[in-house]
């Protein structure tokens, strides 16, 4: 039994459907998807179009990301999100985009799920850890706490962007990486295969070159450029060379902006410090 464990695909549905067929060739008819559906790449619809339409043909499942938080959250409180900033222009554009049934998709999701195929070990699937959704299970942080409390096996997680493997105690910590904005991985889409070995499963981490040149096409045609100059610039920098997070750009505009003004919040940082920000962390 093959299964294919996709997460963060961020909108970005050309790399999407590339590691889709990807899977289809390998004859895999169960997926997992582990959240952050949205977010950083135009035409929000094209992917959620993939995503109902695999529902359909397949056994799927799915859990929810931080970034489904965004848009469940902004729809019940409304959040200011400003076209033209870098720091919520691109969760502004995405959202704009989306339809109720979108969001009502999103709110049915678990932010973790155990997920049982008879005769195999079960999967305990999520976007962060099992207890949020934004919380990052790496090597050197809270990751032995949180396994102490899984009575699972393996553990499926993404969030961090990057493939890896984490073993603790005989507990094993999957992440297939990022479909749309993988973090050191060259720029290429990455999932995850899954296989069963006995009762146990193995895996087999899988990257994936795509049209690049179409992705950033259509970034500067849908007029998401204009959303979010900076956070886009980012997100276009790091398909092409894989380093260089929007988290790290993030970190450092706002270093800068409470250097100069003694206070920052991250959904208000002025464009002069993204400038400053990316300019020297994208120099090339």
């Amino acid at each position: 039994m093959n299964i294919a464990v996709f997460s963060d695909i961020h909108g970005n549905h050309i790399a999407f459907q590339k590691c889709y067929e990807y899977a289809l060739k390998k004859n895999i008819d169960t997926l997992i998807f582990l959240g952050d559906y949205l977010g950083e790449f135009p035409y929000p619809q094209k992917t959620m179009e993939v995503l109902y339409s695999i529902r359909e043909k397949h056994r799927c499942y799915f859990v929810r990301g931080n970034k489904e938080d965004y848009w469940i959250n902004h729809k019940n409180s409304g959040m200011e999100w400003k076209e033209g900033t870098s720091s919520t222009g691109a969760l502004q554009y995405c959202y704009s985009n989306l339809k109720d049934e979108d969001i009502d998709f999103f709110s049915r999701l678990p932010i973790s799920a155990e997920i049982e195929f008879e005769g195999y070990e079960p999967l305990l699937a999520c976007h962060g850890s099992p207890i949020k959704n934004n919380q990052k299970m790496l090597p050197d942080n809270n990751t032995k706490s949180v396994l102490k409390n899984c009575s699972q096996k393996y553990i499926l997680c993404g969030h961090t962007h990057i493939q890896q493997v984490i073993s603790h105690n005989e507990k094993v910590v999957l992440n297939p990486g990022a479909v749309g904005v993988s973090l050191h991985g060259a720029g290429k889409a990455q999932f995850m295969i899954l296989q069963s070995r006995g009762t146990e499963w193995g895996y087999e981490f899988v990257a994936l070159d795509y049209d690049k040149e179409l992705a950033i096409k259509e970034m500067q045609e849908s007029g998401l450029v204009k959303f979010a100059p900076y956070w886009t610039r980012i997100t276009i920098h790091l398909i092409l060379t894989g380093e260089i997070s929007h988290g790290t750009v993030l970190a450092k505009a706002m270093e800068y902006c409470m250097e100069e003004t003694g206070d920052c919040k991250w959904y208000d940082v002025p464009e002069k410090y993204w400038k400053r920000a990316v300019d020297e962390l994208l120099a090339e």
